[in-house]
């Protein structure tokens, strides 16, 4: 494989499509919404079961004797292991997720969201050790662990491991960690490599409630309702995560600020000493 730097038309593909912000049509099967209690519950969809979530969205330690949490997850796996596409709660934005290794399950994401194929989605793992995996990673582990679990989608040299229909225009990756407690539980519980991208049809403004991408829940198989993402008038929380490429040794390359640019790039710079490459934004 090659390890030579992506050209710069390579790299603009990549901005235009990795992480969780798509900017604001799929499988048809029908719809279910797990989410907590809220003082004016979303509509339910005809047939929709409830499950109940933790109070918020509980990005750090949750408990799996917490009621719903682990109902949920195995509805959830069930979900993306039938192939389906599910919606879920990140520490950023909501996302759609569906199995990396299910080819027509990330064909339905694109024809659902109306987005180019060219445009790559991103890879949610569940644990530092497993980008091993999926990764040409060429970066001390310790900047990994500073990194991940966090807002942030960091760009690599992909691995023969991962499903060869996923991204085929592009030899990197960019992988995904989300500081979300039932994220990170859902990629172990899962097993796998999950597909991710933003809740909302292409070119539209990306989602901080189950409410915001309603148009899209008739072709989803379930609906993981974690509550509000910040604050919905801000538009700083709907800038998603901050994406750096690290597939070139000893530089870094910003594809898009994204929320978390200033830490990211002090940790990359001051703590480890890489180089900005040429052009970064």
């Amino acid at each position: 494989m090659s390890t030579a730097r992506p050209c710069a038309g390579l790299r603009a593909a990549v901005a235009a499509g990795m992480g969780l912000n798509d900017g604001p049509a799929g499988s048809g099967r029908s719809c279910r919404l797990l989410r907590p209690p809220a003082p004016e519950p979303a509509p339910a969809v005809p047939g929709a079961r409830l499950l109940r979530l933790p109070e918020s969205w509980a990005v750090q330690a949750a408990s799996p004797e917490r009621p719903g949490w682990t109902e949920a997850l195995r509805a959830a796996v069930a979900e993306l292991r039938a192939g389906a596409v599910v919606a879920v709660p990140t520490d950023t934005l909501y996302g759609l997720a569906c199995s990396a290794s299910c080819s027509a399950a990330l064909g339905c994401v694109y024809r659902l969201k109306g987005r180019s194929e060219a445009k790559p989605l991103a890879v949610c793992l569940g644990r530092v050790a497993d980008v091993y995996r999926y990764c040409q990673v060429r970066v001390p582990k310790e900047l990994l662990e500073d990194l991940l679990p966090g807002p942030v989608t960091l760009v690599m040299q992909r691995s023969e491991e991962l499903n060869k229909d996923l991204n085929p225009y592009t030899p990197l990756v960019g992988i995904r960690i989300p500081n979300h407690a039932f994220m990170q539980d859902l990629a172990q519980m899962f097993g796998g490599p999950l597909a991710l991208t933003s809740a909302n049809l292409s070119s539209q403004a990306s989602s901080l409630s189950v409410e915001e991408f309603q148009d899209l829940w008739p072709h989803l198989s379930l609906i993981i309702d974690g509550g509000p993402i910040g604050d919905s008038q801000s538009t700083e929380c709907r800038l998603g995560s901050t994406v750096v490429d690290l597939s070139e040794p000893g530089k870094f390359a910003i594809i898009r600020p994204g929320c978390a640019l200033e830490t990211t790039t002090a940790i990359l710079q001051q703590k480890y000493g890489l180089l900005p490459s040429h052009g970064s934004c």
